[in-house]
């Protein structure tokens, strides 16, 4: 039976309803602080911890629970005749529900003025420990931490005097949830300007919304954001219409705002599965868009289209024409919006600061077993390297870091033909870069001639120069590095083409 509670919270949604329900069903209220002064101002016999105690609260509140007349109330086993014998010789009352939140500390630390001291200062201390000790003990204690259990909790006692112990276990899992996600914010706030690969790694994310489904409807699923700052993220992002994201849709337009990012001109990236079947850069977003939808008008059909500037009447027109599946961009006009509401499933994403791009972050893989940890890739060049006799134009060398800057987004083996700041075609995945070249070759309804190739790693062999001189290619772009780097120098000589080397491989699995 529930006879006596501490209340003790930072949140103090709902909580003197709360407190009032337990003081009609005749259960001693404890507290603490500015939560003892909000209940008795409202009319609630409680009880300060210190009375209890014989202990003054010190050190400007920081000590205040930490006192076995506390800890043994809660911890107590109470069907052990020691415990029982212990608590009644040293004048300790048993406490029956625990209901705490903690200190603020993500809402400090997101403060963008937040000060170490700050942060430091919101680090609870009493609340985890107390909230741990009811949890190790939820056989015998109910452990409240989230307000939206008030009220499940108050139905129970109501009806049986007690909680369940299915309840009491689920809310006990809740705070051990609760406590790691909180140690870890600290933890990662205290290392944010240290070593990333630290010998234990903690991660913890909030959920944003289940999803229906995974990758494939057999697949549960759910979309989580990191603590922080997420500015030109998607969790950043605000849907004004359209059906609820999937999780291929988030994982396609992670991938599209990823590459959007390389560049600082007007430019529309359009993506199916993760890999770019569309981009282009012009010098408005309505001519980007007509090029990037003129790369592959096949693959972009129910695709992903991300844009890094306003969405006028004129390009949303042309982008309902096709079947899309997601648009993004950082804003969009009225008559825009008015275009694609005639398109209600379409899903529409501002985005304002899609240009943000991540100063520091790491890239996680999940493997069976473990995981595989790396910096987020944000190097494009170690150098700028002309190999060959001939060297690229000033209009050839801008579209070899057009395309470098798409080939690494492209997963690998990965091979783009551009042409004029527009993909012409997109060679992704294959097992062997030669196949990757000339399956973008085949599938490309565009001529090539004059166009410039990037490659994600060196060239093996000089095949892939032979299969580019063919298709007329005039320059290519590469890390370099193959020891046989010489073979594809003497093809590209013989055949006229240009080659830089960058020095930089962009392996993308």
């Amino acid at each position: 039976m529930i006879k006596r509670a501490l209340i003790s919270v930072s949140d103090k949604k709902g909580i003197v309803d709360f407190a009032k329900e337990l003081e009609k069903l005749d259960i001693e209220i404890l507290s603490t602080g500015g939560t003892a002064k909000l209940l008795r101002e409202s009319g609630i016999d409680a009880i300060d911890v210190s009375e209890v105690t014989g202990f003054p609260e010190c050190l400007d509140g920081r000590v205040k629970t930490l006192h076995p007349a506390v800890h043994g109330g809660i911890l107590a086993i109470r069907d052990n005749e020691e415990h029982e014998k212990t608590l009644k010789e040293l004048g300790i009352t048993p406490i029956d529900l625990v209901v705490i939140n903690l200190y603020p500390f993500k809402d400090t630390i997101l403060k963008p003025d937040v000060t170490m001291e700050d942060a430091i200062e919101n680090i609870d201390i009493g609340g985890p420990t107390m909230l741990r000790a009811a949890a190790k003990n939820h056989k015998y204690v109910t452990v409240v931490t989230d307000p939206m259990d008030y009220e499940k909790v108050l139905e129970e006692i109501k009806a049986e005097g007690n909680t369940s112990m299915e309840t009491r276990y689920n809310l006990a899992l809740k705070v051990f949830q609760h406590t790691a996600h909180y140690d870890t914010l600290i933890a990662d706030y205290l290392n944010k300007d240290k070593d990333v690969f630290l010998d234990t790694i903690t991660l913890t994310y909030e959920k944003v919304q289940d999803l229906r489904y995974g990758e494939n409807p057999h697949q549960k699923a759910a979309f989580y954001r990191e603590i922080g700052s997420n500015k030109g993220t998607l969790v950043d992002g605000e849907q004004l219409q359209g059906k609820e994201l999937s999780f291929n849709n988030i994982n396609d337009t992670n991938g599209a705002l990823e590459l959007l990012k390389e560049f600082d001109e007007p430019t529309v990236v359009a993506v199916k599965h993760t890999n770019p079947c569309g981009v282009a850069s012009a010098d408005n977003i309505y001519e980007a868009y007509i090029k990037a939808y003129e790369s592959d008008p096949l693959s972009i059909f129910g695709g992903i289209v991300a844009a890094n500037e306003c969405i006028d009447a004129d390009t949303a027109e042309k982008m309902v024409e096709i079947f899309l599946e997601v648009i993004v961009a950082p804003d969009f006009t009225k008559e825009a919006l008015e275009i694609f509401a005639k398109k209600p499933n379409l899903r529409i994403i501002k985005l304002e600061n899609i240009r943000e791009k991540a100063s520091r972050g790491i890239d996680i893989k999940k493997v069976a077993g473990g995981l595989l940890i790396q910096d987020i890739n944000n190097g494009l060049l170690e150098k700028q390297e002309v190999v060959t006799t001939k060297a690229p134009t000033e209009e050839e060398l801008e579209d070899l870091i057009f395309a470098y800057k798409v080939v690494k987004h492209v997963k690998s083996n990965a091979i783009v033909i551009a042409k004029n700041k527009q993909t012409l075609a997109v060679g992704p995945g294959q097992t062997s870069r030669i196949w990757a070249l000339q399956n973008a070759i085949a599938n490309c309804k565009h001529d090539l001639k004059g166009s410039v190739l990037a490659s994600d790693a060196f060239f093996p062999f000089s095949d892939s120069v032979e299969e580019a001189a063919k298709a007329g290619i005039t320059s290519i772009i590469q890390p370099g590095g193959s020891l046989k780097d010489s073979l594809s120098i003497e093809k590209c000589n013989e055949e006229g083409i240009s080659m830089v080397f960058t020095g930089m491989r962009h392996f993308k699995h």
